[in-house]
């Protein structure tokens, strides 16, 4: 790989200052085509941003640091595949945080459910039950996202996935408060909806 490893994370060069002013999705297409200097100004303008996200949800520094390196990682790699028309750069590269976090818990999860089956003890009828109920949530829930449009969906996962405060969707998505409201509502009555045929 030619970019930074996720140990090599570059130090903000000479002429940079905090943020640089400088815009975040222009930044972005000049990483793809592999600019050093594009990315040390990325990670000035972001980094603090995905390790406050990482850091909520898993709480310890060490572990929080880890995933953060591994986001800005992949930002680094896949900043080809952002696409302006989908959305702001920093929602974006937020969603990414988010993903990579929500995957660590998901492991933490797995690695301790794994260690709880190896104890002895009797599985239930309800026990199965619950479980496959909570598959078939997880998969009403991805079927009816996919249903909104890709401007409510990305409002909402800030909102309800992310942890965001409406006015922070706002800053985020760099729109009125009012629009994102309205997505957010109009998003949210659809999965009702949707949620309602399918269950």
């Amino acid at each position: 790989m030619n970019g930074p490893t996720a140990d090599q994370q570059p130090q903000p060069g000479p002429g940079h200052t905090e943020g640089g002013g400088q815009d975040l999705a222009g930044l972005l297409a000049r990483v793809a085509r592999g600019d050093h200097a594009a990315f040390e100004a990325v990670y000035d303008q972001i980094a603090g941003q995905v390790y406050g996200i990482v850091r909520k949800v898993l709480r310890d520094p060490a572990q929080s640091e880890e995933v953060a390196q591994e986001v800005m990682l992949e930002i680094w790699q896949a900043a080809s595949r952002y696409d302006p028309d989908r959305g702001g750069a920093a929602a974006w590269a937020m969603t990414i945080a988010h993903r990579r976090t929500v995957d660590r818990v998901r492991a933490e999860t797995a690695a301790t459910e794994r260690v709880r089956k190896l104890a002895p003890g009797p599985v239930t009828g309800d026990d199965v039950a619950e479980l496959v109920e909570t598959a078939l949530d997880r998969q009403r829930v991805r079927r009816c996202m996919g249903a909104l449009t890709a401007l409510q969906a990305e409002a909402v996962k800030l909102a309800y996935y992310g942890g965001y405060t409406y006015p922070q969707v706002a800053e985020l998505l760099g729109i009125a408060l009012g629009t994102v409201k309205t997505r957010i509502r109009d998003g949210l009555i659809r999965m009702r909806d949707c949620m309602g045929v399918a269950s």
